[in-house]
Formats: C-alpha cells, sequence, structure tokens
C-alpha cells in the first residue's frame, strides 16, 4: 500500500479522486524532469488535475550536484505552474545506505525550491532521521523502504503537513 495508498484512503472528497503513482526507484531528478510531463500526460483527464513530486535519495547515490538537483526540481514546478497544475512536493526519507548529511542538504535544497516557488513541502528527513520506529523499520527491511509502520508515519507527515489544505478539502 505505500505511504500513497494510506494517503489516498484518509483523502474523503465529495467527488471520487484518482491516484496514479509513478515511482520509478533509483530515479534521479535528471530523469524525474524528464519523464514527468510525458507520464502525466497519458492520464490526464478533463477536470482538475494535480501532481505530486516526491524525489527520493538518488541524487545524492549517484552523485547529482545540488545545484542540478534543485534545478530538476525548480524545472518540474515551474514547467507544471505554467500549465496551471497545482503541485505538492514531499521530500527524501532517511535511509540507512545513503549519507544523513548529504541527504539533509538535499532536503533542505528542494524545500528552498519549493519555498521560493510557494510549493506545499512536506519535509520527511528531519522528523524521521532520528526516529525510532522509522529507523527500526528501515533497518528490519532492505535498508531502503520501511515496513508497514514507516509508511504510516510518511503518511502521517503528509496528512498533517498541507495535504487538506492544498486540495481544498476539510481536515479529518
Amino acid at each position: 500500500m505505500g505511504w500513497v495508498g494510506r494517503v489516498a484512503a484518509r483523502t474523503a472528497s465529495e467527488s471520487p479522486l484518482a491516484f496514479f503513482p509513478l515511482a520509478v526507484p533509483g530515479e534521479t531528478s535528471t530523469s524525474l524532469s524528464g519523464r514527468w510531463e510525458t507520464e502525466c500526460n497519458r492520464r490526464f483527464g478533463g477536470g482538475e488535475n494535480r501532481l505530486v513530486v516526491a524525489p527520493g535519495s538518488a541524487d545524492v547515490q549517484h552523485g547529482v550536484s545540488l545545484a542540478r538537483s534543485r534545478l530538476n526540481l525548480a524545472n518540474v514546478l515551474d514547467d507544471a505552474t505554467n500549465r496551471q497544475i497545482p503541485t505538492f512536493v514531499v521530500g527524501p526519507p532517511p535511509r540507512a545506505d545513503v549519507s544523513e548529511s548529504a541527504l539533509g542538504d538535499l532536503s533542505g535544497a528542494f524545500a528552498d525550491v519549493c519555498q521560493r516557488r510557494r510549493v506545499t513541502y512536506v519535509e520527511t528527513f528531519e522528523p524521521l532521521r532520528t526516529h525510532e520506529q522509522w529507523l527500526a523499520d528501515i533497518s528490519a527491511g532492505d535498508g531502503t523502504h520501511p515496513q508497514q509502520a514507516g509508511y504510516g508515519l510518511l503518511a502521517w507527515l503528509v496528512l498533517h503537513n498541507g495535504w487538506h489544505e492544498w486540495l481544498g478539502l476539510p481536515q479529518e
């Protein structure tokens, strides 16, 4: 179910909402920037369309510079804004196999890009960096993906950091 399924399950709306997760494991922001529009065009229909972007830690692992990471996210957000697609960004959570300081810097860079564009950014790195349950979940699995409780923590962060306001829905 992941965090997206949990968030979808907790999002009540008068009209049905469709969620299309398009995650690509290990994808850099460069690759995401290059594919997001084509992927969304295939799925967007009439009515209101929205975009949730959740860049992970791959930029750190693949040596993408902080400046390039910032630019990649800025390009996605600017393109979405130009197309009048409201966008919401979920930052990269901590993981055991990535430098904590490098991932913290990446999350901070993404937060800054979003703040400058007035796009909601959910900080996941800092609240989970020392969270006992998150760390236990990460270490119990593959070191990259959390177990059930960890996905619940991610969903909680999303749901309590602007999700309902972004959708124009009452907070549950």
